[in-house]
């Protein structure tokens, strides 16, 4: 008897959305593969870029991390984040794989090492290797350059409007990436932020060619919530417009939107920020809708070591990867 060979999904994105998305999907009988953004700078990060001349780590140890089978101790200690000192706001993990890269002089290596340590299930690979910054134009002509000012909320409440996001300098793709979109029954864009999470993968060289070209699905999961500066006011179909401009029409096969309503307290204080829930204004067109509860009910608590203010719900990895798996079964 032949055996079946498992499903390959894709997922394509960064920050603590694809986080929640491998954590789920990770429990279940699937080839996995996570495709990083590489272009913070801010955070950690950021100071490790700037100071160092390495490639920002931090995403790649949050998906190291998600697909991590060792220890809780172990995954605690990738994520442990530095209180005071010289070492304040860095987490171990960063660090690590900093020292990996310098030591190795190469972040592939770097990656590969921490992967063993962390005994991971899937790969997590870098969307490119090269060095280079986020930028975005906006609607009054002005542009913003650096993912860490792009992505930042304080002040940006009456912001203009997004209207391109570009790479300065361009990058090309890492090749392995290329080969995994191209190998993918399913590709899983998001969650994430739109323009600091997911667009980021979409602008380096070649990245979408290979996507249309795959014979993959294509899902795109909608965030839960509006993201000041770069999403205020979006509804579901706003988000589509947006990442359709980068990844082209008619490239969606499916789309995946929670259903169920955050708690009164938790809308309080999305509205301090000036933001709200993703409102569905879907209809049914070219792409499958598919709406389900997708809400984790515990609220998030902020790390005291973080100075960044990040998002207190997140969808529910159990809730996110069996709403895949129901799909592509």
């Amino acid at each position: 008897m032949i055996k079946q060979k498992n499903k390959k999904i894709v997922v394509i994105g960064g920050g603590t959305g694809t986080f929640s998305a491998l954590r789920g999907l990770k429990k279940y009988p699937v080839d996995l593969t996570a495709i990083v953004t590489m272009m913070d700078s801010g955070g950690s990060s950021g100071r490790l870029r700037d100071e160092l001349g390495v490639l920002p780590p931090g995403d790649i140890r949050q998906c190291l991390v998600a697909l991590s089978s060792s220890s809780t101790l172990m995954r605690n200690l990738f994520n442990y984040r530095f209180p005071k000192g010289g070492l304040a706001g860095h987490t171990f993990g960063n660090i690590f794989l900093s020292a990996l890269e310098k030591t190795t002089g190469d972040f592939k290596k770097a990656l590969v090492e921490t992967g063993k340590i962390l005994r991971i299930n899937g790969k997590v690979v870098p969307v490119t290797f090269d060095k280079t910054n986020l930028c975005v134009k906006l609607a009054d002509g002005t542009t913003m350059v650096g993912e860490k000012h792009i992505d930042t909320s304080e002040g940006q409440r009456k912001r203009p409007k997004i209207i391109k996001a570009f790479l300065k300098p361009r990058a090309e793709a890492n090749e392995d990436a290329l080969n995994e979109i191209g190998q993918a029954d399913f590709i899983l864009i998001g969650p994430g932020d739109l323009y600091t999470s997911i667009i980021p993968n979409l602008l380096v060289d070649n990245v979408v060619d290979a996507i249309k070209k795959s014979k993959a699905k294509k899902i795109f999961v909608l965030n839960l919530m509006t993201k000041c500066g770069q999403t205020t006011r979006y509804k579901a179909s706003d988000h589509i417009k947006d990442l359709e401009q980068y990844i082209g029409s008619n490239t969606l096969d499916l789309i995946l939107i929670n259903k169920k309503s955050p708690s009164e307290k938790t809308l309080k204080w999305y509205k301090r920020f000036s933001e709200e829930v993703v409102v569905d204004d879907l209809k049914e067109s070219s792409y499958k809708i598919t709406r389900k509860n997708l809400i984790k009910d515990v609220l998030i608590e902020k790390d005291k070591a973080d100075n960044y203010r990040r998002s207190i719900i997140r969808h529910d990895p159990q809730k996110l990867a069996k709403t895949v798996i129901d799909l592509i079964s």
